[in-house]
């Protein structure tokens, strides 16, 4: 009884921390709801009057985007803004050919009168936050503006945003994400599902009570002096963006979230590049969980529920963790309450796993609902992408869990680049990507081991127990089967 009382209790401890996660989800919801009976009164720069217009960077950190280069430099050129206040920093970090293809654009950009420089280190040290502090240097600007390179703000995208800075204790304005492909396929459509869910629920429903959200590292500005009186970019972890949000925040910052502010983006559309997306933020996430923790706690600044939800905030990537315990140890937990009788009421009392889903499902639906309208037919599709959605997250549990226990444990690792594709419509293509990794990772066969491992859980439901099965996991054993099942095969086929 020794091994099954050691899984009863890990299994048991994941489900609670996840139930604890969806709790923190419904606060957030219910924030979110009441923040959207407020008006935004808040202070603003006046920019019919010439003289209140602030100077402004924009930093585009770039490296190797053969693909989207030229239609991004396009797109930031067309930036409406008064050109004597306004400077483009491309940071450019490139080993390839694009660095001579970038620099004739620029050259000729730069004869249309745009203020703007091509600066090209020496090494990659610090990867992104690297080349983002080596700019901040000689920025002119008051205010820097940063995208990555696959996303293209409206012309109006600085008169929308820079005007909030009037309030000098705001540190940062951050917009949200829009997808320029998200019908392009199952993948992209669960990834801008997630994505509308963390910009709506998890960003609104922080900031409008004054708890720490996050600089998403594209499509967002920062006020200099924030940046350095927080201390500066700093590379030691995949994150950078989280990390500098942090101590800016811990400095008494103010962040502006402007829901209504889309900056569109492309989505990754093959699975080995959201696979290496998901690992970057997944790992960089438990990197600052213990970067950041005790600076949370400790600080004599914030409340503590700021301090609750920031810690949950840091702890977003563990909860794949804890779904993987969970999904692996119920199968032996589906034998234990079919051989020990008298433990058939603690699994009734546990049931947190179905109690979380149907929080998740409320509060997503939420979000689906004001985005697309409720009515049958959209209630519908929702339930299908929120099944496909959870699905696929869980076949991605493996993938992230290792992410996240390596970011736990300090193992350090390379900042890898999301491959970029230039796709805008269903006729468009990945296929022939230069940066497309050929390689088949190792976790890709023990995925496809789980697949299998899950369909035996899916016979289990009909063999145990002597009263002809116990089918109240097969639900979630179908889930786990088919989306280990999607990430395997697609990984296959996508070369991951």
């Amino acid at each position: 009884m020794i091994l099954e009382t050691i899984i009863i209790v890990i299994y048991s401890t994941a489900l609670i921390l996840i139930f604890m996660y969806a709790l923190a989800q419904l606060n957030l919801l219910f924030n979110y709801i009441s923040a959207q009976k407020k008006q935004n009164k808040g202070p603003k720069f006046d920019f019919t009057n010439a003289e209140e217009i602030p100077y402004v960077t924009i930093q585009l950190p770039v490296f190797n985007e053969m693909y989207v280069m030229e239609r991004l430099l396009e797109n930031i050129s067309l930036i409406d803004y008064p050109k004597d206040k306004l400077e483009i920093q491309v940071l450019d970090d490139s080993t390839d050919e694009t660095v001579k293809t970038t620099a004739s654009q620029i050259q000729k950009l730069k004869q249309s009168g745009l203020d703007i420089v091509h600066i090209c280190r020496a090494n990659r040290q610090g990867f992104k936050a690297g080349a983002l502090k080596e700019g901040l240097e000689i920025a002119k600007g008051e205010f820097v503006a940063i995208f990555d390179a696959d996303f293209l703000p409206e012309p109006d995208w600085l008169k929308r945003t820079i005007p909030h800075f009037k309030d000098a204790e705001i540190g940062v304005v951050q917009t949200r994400w829009g997808h320029i492909n998200r019908n392009y396929s199952i993948l992209t459509k669960i990834q801008a599902f997630a994505l509308d869910a963390h910009f709506t629920l998890e960003q609104v429903g922080r900031n409008s009570k004054g708890h720490f959200i996050n600089f998403n590292g594209t499509a967002g500005v920062w006020r200099k002096e924030c940046i350095i009186d927080a201390g500066n970019w700093e590379g030691d972890t995949l994150t950078e963006d989280l990390d500098l949000s942090y101590r800016a925040q811990l400095k008494n910052w103010k962040f502006k979230y402007l829901e209504n502010v889309h900056t569109p983006a492309e989505l990754p559309v093959v699975i080995s590049a959201a696979r290496s997306q998901q690992f970057r933020w997944n790992k960089g996430g438990a990197e600052n969980f213990r970067k950041m923790l005790w600076k949370v706690l400790g600080s004599k600044n914030i409340s503590a529920k700021t301090k609750m939800h920031g810690v949950l905030h840091l702890l977003n990537s563990t909860m794949f963790l804890n779904v993987l315990i969970v999904g692996i140890l119920s199968i032996p937990m589906l034998y234990i309450k079919n051989e020990y009788a008298h433990l058939k009421p603690y699994f009734y009392v546990m049931s947190f796993f179905v109690i979380s889903t149907v929080i998740f499902f409320v509060c997503y639906w939420s979000m689906y609902r004001r985005t697309y309208g409720s009515g049958l037919k959209n209630f519908v599709q929702y339930v299908i992408l929120f099944f496909t959605f959870f699905s696929i997250a869980m076949g991605f549990s493996l993938h992230n869990s290792i992410a996240v226990l390596e970011g736990h444990i300090g193992k350090r690792s390379e900042f890898v680049r999301t491959p970029k594709f230039n796709i805008n419509t269903l006729k468009d293509s990945w296929k022939g990507n230069k940066y497309l990794r050929k390689n088949i990772s190792l976790n890709v066969i023990f995925e496809g081991l789980l697949m299998i491992y899950f369909a035996f859980g899916m016979y289990s439901a009909f063999i145990v127990g002597d009263q002809g099965g116990d089918f109240g996991l097969f639900p979630f054993h179908l889930m786990l089967f088919l989306g280990f099942g999607y990430v395997f095969f697609k990984s296959l086929t996508s070369k991951a």
